[in-house]
């Protein structure tokens, strides 16, 4: 299986990459984690949000693969515990197909991206930067893992 998160945004400082590389790192190979960045809509003077959230939309939706579970992450989604987490990673394991995990720009998620995910995720009731997100995202995809082989980094 393999995690996959696409997340709106390009450009991110270094200490995004190194942060998510180091937790890319400790999973082990049958849960390799891959970031794809999707290039943010145009937002100057008078431009559309809403034009921009769908061709964002658009683009996430080419990359996802054919047969991928989708997990939208969304501020409207449900809360999980790191064990919750750690439940539902060994069954997308077991489930035999990749996960995308779709990480919106400062608008959210185009709806269709909303409403083709299987599950709807919201990772805080707080405002995080996309940068912060993805390396939350890959920590806690990791922690999760550490939990279900009994690793004792989550203590």
């Amino acid at each position: 299986m393999k995690l996959r998160i696409l997340a709106v945004g390009h450009k991110m400082p270094s200490w995004v990459e190194q942060g998510v590389g180091e937790y890319r790192k400790r999973l082990p190979r049958d849960m390799a984690l891959e970031i794809i960045e999707i290039a943010p809509g145009s937002r100057r003077g008078n431009d559309d949000p809403a034009r921009a959230v769908a061709h964002e939309g658009e683009r996430m939706l080419a990359r996802l693969g054919r047969d991928d579970h989708v997990v939208a992450l969304d501020v409207a989604g449900r809360q999980w515990s790191t064990e919750k987490l750690a439940g539902r990673l060994d069954t997308w394991r077991h489930g035999g197909r990749n996960v995308s995990l779709l990480v919106g720009g400062p608008d959210g998620l185009d709806q269709r991206c909303l409403s083709m995910a299987a599950e709807q995720w919201s990772l805080s009731a707080l405002t995080l930067p996309h940068p912060l997100v993805r390396v939350v995202l890959a920590e806690q995809l990791y922690r999760a893992w550490t939990l279900l082989v009994g690793h004792p980094y989550h203590r």
